[in-house]
């Protein structure tokens, strides 16, 4: 996986320059169509079979996205596709995301929830954990319902978990010790 975000560095650190001249934000979202569609397995084998010509994998491609595409985000996946480099695209957008998030003083916190969150209810968490984690955040909800009951939400490379089931973990381990 390091191979993958050394190679898609240079390419997301390029996009941030060009994007910032212009909306980041309409950028991220035909970014992220791109790379859930380069995701896809049958298309990288499109893409590597060798009577495929880079124009009609990239004619596929922003087909699937099912958005228009600005000039710029045209001109990076023709190149991207050219290069040979379709696989790490999924790596170059989230390598894109974190400098845009950085730049913009965001970070993005993954909230893990046994059960849905309401807006009301969401945006007093994001309240919270603003306030312990210390940054804006861009919040996504994710529904994992093994947790029993509570959150778990991760920011980077921290992690808040105040679950059921994290809490019958301690439980365990306090009395098997």
């Amino acid at each position: 996986m390091a191979e993958l975000a050394t190679i898609a560095r240079p390419y997301a650190e390029a996009l941030y320059q060009v994007a910032k001249t212009q909306d980041v934000k309409a950028w991220a979202q035909q970014l992220d169509a791109l790379a859930l569609v380069a995701g896809d397995a049958e298309l990288r084998q499109f893409a590597d079979n060798p009577k495929v010509s880079a124009e009609q994998v990239f004619e596929v491609m922003s087909a699937a996205a099912k958005q228009p595409l600005v000039a710029g985000v045209q001109n990076f996946v023709r190149e991207v596709i050219a290069n040979g480099k379709l696989a790490a695209l999924p790596a170059m957008v989230e390598q894109f995301h974190a400098l845009a998030n950085a730049a913009a003083g965001v970070a993005d916190a993954q909230i893990y929830s046994a059960f849905p969150i309401d807006a009301a209810q969401l945006a007093d968490v994001v309240g919270s954990l603003e306030k312990r984690f210390g940054r804006k955040l861009e919040a996504h909800v994710s529904l994992e319902p093994s947790l029993i009951g509570g959150i778990r939400v991760v920011v980077g490379d921290e992690v808040l978990d105040t679950s059921v089931k994290a809490r019958l973990e301690r439980m365990k381990v306090a009395l098997t010790a």
